[in-house]
Protein backbone atom coordinates (compact mmCIF):
# COMPACT_ATOMS: atom_id res chain seq x y z
CA UNK A 1 0.00 0.00 0.00
CA UNK A 2 1.74 3.32 -1.14
CA UNK A 3 1.82 6.28 1.69
CA UNK A 4 -0.14 9.54 1.95
CA UNK A 5 0.82 12.02 0.15
CA UNK A 6 2.66 14.45 2.34
CA UNK A 7 0.98 17.39 1.37
CA UNK A 8 -2.36 16.02 2.34
CA UNK A 9 -3.88 17.05 5.63
CA UNK A 10 -6.63 14.63 7.24
CA UNK A 11 -8.85 16.18 10.12
CA UNK A 12 -8.92 14.60 13.03
CA UNK A 13 -12.23 14.45 14.94
CA UNK A 14 -10.97 16.69 17.44
CA UNK A 15 -10.41 19.52 14.65
CA UNK A 16 -13.86 19.08 13.40
CA UNK A 17 -15.16 19.62 17.02
CA UNK A 18 -12.98 22.37 17.90
CA UNK A 19 -14.66 24.21 14.36
CA UNK A 20 -17.81 23.50 16.04
CA UNK A 21 -17.45 25.02 18.82
CA UNK A 22 -15.90 27.55 17.41
CA UNK A 23 -19.47 28.02 15.19
CA UNK A 24 -21.49 27.30 18.19
CA UNK A 25 -19.83 30.41 20.32
CA UNK A 26 -20.11 32.72 17.17
CA UNK A 27 -23.91 32.03 16.78
CA UNK A 28 -24.60 32.28 20.48
CA UNK A 29 -22.90 35.38 20.78
CA UNK A 30 -25.06 36.84 17.77
CA UNK A 31 -28.24 35.39 19.62
CA UNK A 32 -27.40 37.13 22.97
CA UNK A 33 -26.98 40.72 20.97
CA UNK A 34 -30.36 40.20 19.49
CA UNK A 35 -32.67 43.49 20.97
CA UNK A 36 -36.09 43.10 22.01
CA UNK A 37 -36.75 44.35 17.95
CA UNK A 38 -35.01 42.35 15.96
CA UNK A 39 -36.81 40.08 13.51
CA UNK A 40 -38.01 37.01 15.10
CA UNK A 41 -37.29 35.25 12.50
CA UNK A 42 -33.40 36.43 12.91
CA UNK A 43 -33.76 34.93 16.12
CA UNK A 44 -35.27 31.79 14.94
CA UNK A 45 -32.92 30.82 12.35
CA UNK A 46 -29.80 31.67 15.25
CA UNK A 47 -31.89 29.11 17.15
CA UNK A 48 -32.20 26.44 14.77
CA UNK A 49 -28.54 26.73 13.66
CA UNK A 50 -27.14 26.26 17.10
CA UNK A 51 -29.35 23.62 17.64
CA UNK A 52 -28.34 21.94 14.17
CA UNK A 53 -24.39 22.66 15.79
CA UNK A 54 -25.30 21.18 19.31
CA UNK A 55 -26.36 17.81 17.82
CA UNK A 56 -23.37 17.38 15.77
CA UNK A 57 -20.60 17.78 18.89
CA UNK A 58 -22.95 15.65 20.44
CA UNK A 59 -21.80 16.21 23.76
CA UNK A 60 -23.54 14.94 26.94
CA UNK A 61 -26.41 17.51 27.94
CA UNK A 62 -26.62 19.29 24.26
CA UNK A 63 -29.43 17.38 22.83
CA UNK A 64 -31.60 19.22 26.06
CA UNK A 65 -30.52 22.43 25.21
CA UNK A 66 -30.61 21.40 21.39
CA UNK A 67 -34.65 20.58 21.87
CA UNK A 68 -35.26 24.31 23.74
CA UNK A 69 -33.72 26.41 20.99
CA UNK A 70 -35.34 24.24 18.02
CA UNK A 71 -38.71 23.94 19.67
CA UNK A 72 -38.88 28.23 20.25
CA UNK A 73 -37.68 28.01 16.48
CA UNK A 74 -40.34 26.17 15.42
CA UNK A 75 -42.72 28.30 17.61
CA UNK A 76 -41.65 31.63 15.38
CA UNK A 77 -41.81 29.90 12.39
CA UNK A 78 -44.84 28.83 12.61
CA UNK A 79 -46.46 32.03 13.65
CA UNK A 80 -44.76 33.43 10.71
CA UNK A 81 -45.92 30.35 8.79
CA UNK A 82 -42.62 29.60 7.68
CA UNK A 83 -43.44 26.05 6.96
CA UNK A 84 -40.87 24.57 5.50
CA UNK A 85 -38.23 25.75 8.38
CA UNK A 86 -40.78 24.47 11.09
CA UNK A 87 -40.50 21.39 9.33
CA UNK A 88 -36.85 21.43 9.74
CA UNK A 89 -36.73 22.08 13.47
CA UNK A 90 -38.86 18.99 13.98
CA UNK A 91 -36.37 16.78 11.96
CA UNK A 92 -34.23 18.75 14.90
CA UNK A 93 -36.49 17.66 17.41
CA UNK A 94 -36.97 13.68 16.28
CA UNK A 95 -33.23 14.16 16.54
CA UNK A 96 -32.10 15.02 20.05
CA UNK A 97 -34.04 11.53 21.00
CA UNK A 98 -35.94 13.33 24.06
CA UNK A 99 -39.09 12.23 25.77
CA UNK A 100 -40.97 14.65 22.75
CA UNK A 101 -39.28 13.15 20.06
CA UNK A 102 -41.61 11.23 18.82
CA UNK A 103 -44.39 13.73 18.84
CA UNK A 104 -41.90 16.32 16.93
CA UNK A 105 -42.17 14.06 14.08
CA UNK A 106 -45.72 13.69 14.07
CA UNK A 107 -46.08 17.31 13.94
CA UNK A 108 -43.47 17.85 11.24
CA UNK A 109 -44.96 15.00 9.33
CA UNK A 110 -48.27 16.56 9.14
CA UNK A 111 -47.03 19.85 8.02
CA UNK A 112 -44.65 17.69 5.63
CA UNK A 113 -47.72 16.16 3.72
CA UNK A 114 -49.90 18.92 4.08
CA UNK A 115 -47.88 21.94 2.21
CA UNK A 116 -46.19 21.82 -0.77
CA UNK A 117 -42.22 22.34 0.96
CA UNK A 118 -39.66 20.85 -0.27
CA UNK A 119 -40.21 17.15 -1.30
CA UNK A 120 -37.06 15.73 -0.23
CA UNK A 121 -37.57 17.08 3.15
CA UNK A 122 -41.16 15.65 3.16
CA UNK A 123 -39.49 11.88 2.16
CA UNK A 124 -36.65 12.71 5.02
CA UNK A 125 -39.13 13.01 7.25
CA UNK A 126 -41.12 9.85 6.47
CA UNK A 127 -37.93 7.78 6.22
CA UNK A 128 -37.79 8.94 9.87
CA UNK A 129 -41.02 7.60 10.26
CA UNK A 130 -40.14 4.74 9.11
CA UNK A 131 -36.66 4.06 10.70
CA UNK A 132 -39.06 4.46 13.73
CA UNK A 133 -41.52 1.61 13.30
CA UNK A 134 -41.33 -2.22 14.30
CA UNK A 135 -40.31 -4.02 10.72
CA UNK A 136 -43.35 -6.12 10.38
CA UNK A 137 -45.93 -3.22 10.74
CA UNK A 138 -47.63 -2.10 8.22
CA UNK A 139 -47.04 1.64 8.65
CA UNK A 140 -43.60 1.74 7.21
CA UNK A 141 -44.67 0.49 4.11
CA UNK A 142 -47.63 3.41 4.03
CA UNK A 143 -44.93 6.21 4.65
CA UNK A 144 -42.84 4.47 1.54
CA UNK A 145 -45.46 4.33 -0.92
CA UNK A 146 -46.16 8.05 0.50
CA UNK A 147 -42.59 9.28 -0.47
CA UNK A 148 -42.94 7.70 -3.65
CA UNK A 149 -46.00 9.24 -4.59
CA UNK A 150 -45.17 13.12 -2.95
CA UNK A 151 -41.66 12.84 -5.50
CA UNK A 152 -43.59 12.12 -8.35
CA UNK A 153 -46.11 14.37 -7.30
CA UNK A 154 -43.99 17.38 -6.60
CA UNK A 155 -40.88 17.04 -8.66
CA UNK A 156 -40.75 17.28 -12.33
CA UNK A 157 -37.51 16.38 -14.83
CA UNK A 158 -34.17 14.67 -14.03
CA UNK A 159 -34.92 15.77 -10.31
CA UNK A 160 -37.88 13.52 -10.17
CA UNK A 161 -36.30 10.82 -11.59
CA UNK A 162 -33.65 10.41 -9.36
CA UNK A 163 -35.48 10.69 -6.03
CA UNK A 164 -38.33 8.25 -7.61
CA UNK A 165 -35.48 5.63 -8.06
CA UNK A 166 -34.49 6.23 -4.30
CA UNK A 167 -38.16 6.34 -2.99
CA UNK A 168 -38.42 2.85 -4.76
CA UNK A 169 -35.35 1.53 -3.43
CA UNK A 170 -37.06 2.79 0.39
CA UNK A 171 -40.17 0.72 -1.17
CA UNK A 172 -38.22 -2.04 -1.76
CA UNK A 173 -35.95 -2.34 1.61
CA UNK A 174 -39.28 -1.98 3.87
CA UNK A 175 -41.32 -4.38 1.64
CA UNK A 176 -38.03 -7.05 2.51
CA UNK A 177 -38.16 -5.95 6.00
CA UNK A 178 -41.88 -6.50 6.30
CA UNK A 179 -42.69 -9.45 4.36
CA UNK A 180 -39.40 -10.86 2.81
CA UNK A 181 -40.27 -9.85 -0.75
CA UNK A 182 -37.32 -10.74 -3.19
CA UNK A 183 -38.83 -10.34 -6.55
CA UNK A 184 -40.96 -8.22 -8.51
CA UNK A 185 -43.94 -10.84 -8.42
CA UNK A 186 -43.64 -10.68 -4.79
CA UNK A 187 -43.44 -7.15 -4.96
CA UNK A 188 -46.88 -6.45 -6.67
CA UNK A 189 -48.93 -9.31 -4.68
CA UNK A 190 -47.67 -7.38 -1.65
CA UNK A 191 -48.39 -3.91 -3.00
CA UNK A 192 -51.99 -5.41 -3.69
CA UNK A 193 -52.24 -7.43 -0.09
CA UNK A 194 -51.47 -4.31 1.77
CA UNK A 195 -53.51 -1.74 -0.72
CA UNK A 196 -50.37 0.19 -1.77
CA UNK A 197 -51.63 1.03 -5.19
CA UNK A 198 -54.30 3.57 -4.36
CA UNK A 199 -53.29 7.33 -3.04
CA UNK A 200 -56.89 7.26 -1.75
CA UNK A 201 -56.44 4.53 0.20
CA UNK A 202 -53.01 5.02 1.66
CA UNK A 203 -52.52 8.57 2.17
CA UNK A 204 -55.55 8.57 4.87
CA UNK A 205 -54.07 5.69 6.70
CA UNK A 206 -50.95 7.52 6.51
CA UNK A 207 -52.96 10.22 8.54
CA UNK A 208 -54.06 7.81 10.93
CA UNK A 209 -50.20 6.78 11.64
CA UNK A 210 -49.33 10.32 12.70
CA UNK A 211 -52.23 10.85 14.54
CA UNK A 212 -50.91 7.68 16.64
CA UNK A 213 -47.62 8.77 16.73
CA UNK A 214 -48.96 12.40 18.36
CA UNK A 215 -51.25 11.62 20.73
CA UNK A 216 -53.47 14.42 20.47
CA UNK A 217 -50.29 16.13 21.60
CA UNK A 218 -50.54 19.24 18.55
CA UNK A 219 -48.79 21.82 18.77
CA UNK A 220 -50.65 24.18 16.20
CA UNK A 221 -54.81 24.10 15.68
CA UNK A 222 -54.97 22.08 12.84
CA UNK A 223 -58.51 23.10 11.44
CA UNK A 224 -57.22 26.53 11.42
CA UNK A 225 -54.68 25.51 9.00
CA UNK A 226 -56.94 23.23 7.03
CA UNK A 227 -59.29 26.33 6.42
CA UNK A 228 -56.47 28.68 5.38
CA UNK A 229 -55.09 25.94 2.46
CA UNK A 230 -56.13 27.28 -0.86
CA UNK A 231 -59.23 25.40 -2.39
CA UNK A 232 -58.20 23.26 -5.84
Amino acid sequence: MSEKPSNIEFSAPDDSKAFLNKELAKKQKQLSELSANSDPLEKANLQYDISEIMLDIANPGMSETAWGMAKEAFDIYMQHKQWEDAVRCCDVLYRTEQPGSIIALGNGLWLAVTYPIDPELTILMLNNLIDDTPPKADGAAVAAVSAHYIADLRLEGKKRDSVMFLTMNIIAKVAERHSNVSSQEQMDFWMDKLELNDPEIYLPRLSQVIDAIVADTWWYDRDALRAELPVN
